[in-house]
Order: structure tokens, then sequence, then C-alpha cells
């Protein structure tokens, strides 16, 4: 074995010897970050069709999570077909009562799901 590949290996080694631990640090935090539960309403309609409100559930002792690093609620709107949607400002207080809302279908079949994450782990 030349001295070319033994410091090679010695290399490699200590890459592993610092890198697995940094690796193994950051999925700790992922782990321990909480789990979140996700409610969901959902819609179709045809053309020319207006979309009626969209009343997601709001779980009893729960809370909404907020996107990390933010203040914004962690929420999805998927959509299918040329279509519009949001959450109705109005009727949304994301303490209890969030609801959906989508403007006309524009093409020939639309769908629209929100979703909202919340943490229902114990609260103090």
């Amino acid at each position: 074995m030349t001295i070319r590949c033994k410091a090679f290996g010695l290399f490699v080694l200590l890459l592993l010897i610092f890198l697995v631990p940094a690796l193994d640090a950051n999925a700790q935090e992922i782990e321990d970050s909480g789990a979140t539960t996700e409610l969901s309403c959902s819609f179709a309609m045809e053309k020319g069709e207006t979309g009626r409100p969209c009343h997601v559930p709001f779980p009893r002792g729960c809370r909404v999570v907020s996107i990390p690093g933010t203040k914004q609620p962690w929420t999805t709107i998927s959509k299918g077909g040329r279509l519009q949607c949001r959450f109705d400002k109005k009727e949304t207080d994301w303490k209890t009562n969030i609801v959906g809302t989508c403007g006309r279908c524009q093409s020939v079949r639309c769908s629209a799901q929100f979703s909202v994450r919340f943490d229902c782990s114990a609260q103090p």
C-alpha cells in the first residue's frame, strides 16, 4: 500500500468522523420539532360555477402552526383547473374559524383543497 493510498484512507476516515455526527445532530432537531396534524376541506365544480365557502375543521385544543421562521399560518391551497382561491380574510380568524373561497371556474372542471397544519400537543 502506497503512502498516497494511506493518506487518502485517513482523509476519508476523518471526513466520516466529522461528517456523521453533524448529520445526526440535524436529524435530531427535526425529530424534536413536534408533530403536526393537517386538516383540510375540498370541493369540485363545473365551468362557470363559483366556489362556495369551504370550512376547514378546527380541532378542539389545537392551534394553527406558523411556517417555521415566520408568523404566517402554515397552509396550502391546491387547485385543479383555471381557478383563483384564497382564505377568506373576513371569515377566517385563525383561532376558531378557517374558511377558504374560490372565484369562478374558468375551465371544464375545477377543484380546490384548503389545508391547514395544527399543533394539538398539550398546551401550557
